[in-house]
């Protein structure tokens, strides 16, 4: 099954390879409790890239990724469960250690993003369109790696239906 999302360009990276042109695949780990997003890339070196206009932080702005070995399967389009990411990203800084077991504590759900760049057009926004939002359903962390699974919504185990019925809402539930 074809994926919709990726751009013309992205699709032709992939296809032919050129020499010249790299995928540059970026992340973005977002909490309340964190003061900033996390952002790494895969690379060695730090990559600044622009964020589509309908990011949920800095929308539109050039941002800083920081390099950091991850390794990243991506969800499977099938029809069968949920999709689910996998993520692994080693050598983990102390910050970015610290905000992860800040926000495993708290009731809120960490969220990930990831976006494909392509190396000679990173002003333009990410070349998967729109990129993958996901929320991080397991996550496992030590002074060495972060270790995660992330899918889209659980629709699943979501209950139903979604609207609490309650006397102030609905006062005819009540008997007078």
């Amino acid at each position: 099954m074809p994926n919709v999302t990726l751009s013309e360009a992205l699709k032709e990276a992939y296809a032919s390879a050129p020499s010249d042109v790299v995928v540059v695949n970026t992340l973005e780990i977002r909490h309340p409790a964190f003061t900033a997003p996390i952002r790494v890339v895969s690379d060695f070196t730090p990559v600044t890239a622009r964020l589509e206009t309908e990011a949920p932080q800095d929308a539109g702005l050039m941002v800083e990724f920081q390099p950091f070995a991850f390794e990243l399967s991506l969800p499977e389009m099938t029809e069968k469960g949920v999709p689910e990411l996998g993520l692994k990203i080693d050598n983990v800084s102390r910050e970015i250690l610290q905000n992860i077991e800040l926000a495993i504590n708290l009731p809120q759900k960490l969220e990930l993003t990831y976006r494909a760049f392509l190396s000679n057009d990173l002003a333009s926004g990410p070349h998967n369109d729109p990129p993958l939002h996901l929320t991080i359903v397991s996550i496992e962390a030590d002074a060495l790696s972060i270790n995660a699974k992330a899918s889209i919504a659980d629709f699943i185990n979501r209950k139903f239906p979604g609207e609490e019925y309650d006397e102030a809402k609905f006062p005819g539930l009540i008997a007078d």
